[in-house]
Order: structure tokens, then C-alpha cells, then sequence
């Protein structure tokens, strides 16, 4: 479904995406419309689906998490249904914040976060090694975050 976003529409997405706190009157003041309205076009972004959710960004640096690992997965078998396969079976795993279907080159990359390497260890043999349909897995740990962007052009 195609959205048509206009410049108010855009404002309040830019706003929301760098900081989601803000209460709706400091929204519509600044995005330069009235409360109402700023209320009324947040709901109307929420249903059409633009805003998916909101939620807090934690520091990874800062909690136990601090592993990050890129994974690229070629996979044995492509056919449709053993992509929805392995998609089902990394969407409930915690530790795999990020999975996209890519091409050319694997089939798949994640984006991995984990507490240490022998949990990395433990994810790989739930994930991969275990899977009959992985061919092959080439991992690459992070040793600096140097940028991390959540925000959309919009």
C-alpha cells in the first residue's frame, strides 16, 4: 500500500524518529501545527502502518550484550519454501536482531547480538549447524561501532 506523506506528515515523522518522547504538544509545536492536528496525523501514520512502533534504544556497550556479529548464510536449497523456513526459524531467535534476503552473493545476512563468543558458539550450532539446509556461514565480529542510525529519510 503506497502512502502519500505530506510535509506535515514528514515534520512529524523526522521528529518522532529523533526523539519518540516527545508529548504531542511539544510535537505540534515543533512541527509548527496544533495539537489536534498533530494528534490526529501521529494516529493516522500509526493505522496506515507508517509508524510500526516505538520503542528505547539501549547502548550495547552499557549492558551485558556485547558481541555484535554479521553473519552471511548461503543456504543448500533456495526454493521458496526453505527460505520461509530458515526466515521462520531466525524470527524467534532473541539474538538475531536483523535478517535480510539478499543478492547477488548469500542468500541471507543477520545482524547477531550476543553476551560473549561461546554464546555466538552456542547460537550457531541452534541456527546453523544443526539446520540441514545451511551450505555455508561466514561470520564477522564488530570491534567498533562507529555508526548506528535508526532514523528513515523521509
Amino acid at each position: 500500500m503506497d502512502i502519500s506523506l505530506d510535509d506535515i506528515d514528514r515534520r512529524i515523522l523526522a521528529a518522532l524518529q529523533e526523539d519518540a518522547s516527545l508529548t504531542n504538544a511539544e510535537l505540534a509545536q515543533q512541527v509548527h501545527v496544533s495539537a489536534p492536528t498533530c494528534l490526529r496525523r501521529v494516529k493516522s501514520l500509526r493505522e496506515a502502518g507508517v509508524i510500526e512502533r516505538q520503542v528505547v534504544i539501549v547502548d550495547p556497550t552499557k549492558v551485558a550484550t556485547q558481541l555484535t556479529a554479521i553473519v552471511e548464510i548461503t543456504l543448500d536449497v533456495q526454493a521458496a519454501e526453505k527460505m520461509a523456513e530458515f526466515e521462520a526459524l531466525v524470527a524467534w531467535e532473541a539474538a538475531v536482531l536483523q535478517c535480510y534476503r539478499v543478492s547477488p552473493g548469500p542468500d541471507f545476512v543477520l545482524v547477531v547480538q550476543v553476551a560473549d563468543m561461546p554464546a555466538y558458539h552456542a547460537l550457531a550450532h541452534r541456527l546453523f549447524t544443526s539446520h540441514a539446509n545451511v551450505r555455508n556461514v561466514k561470520a564477522y565480529f564488530s570491534t567498533l561501532r562507529s555508526k548506528f542510525e535508526t532514523r528513515i529519510a523521509v
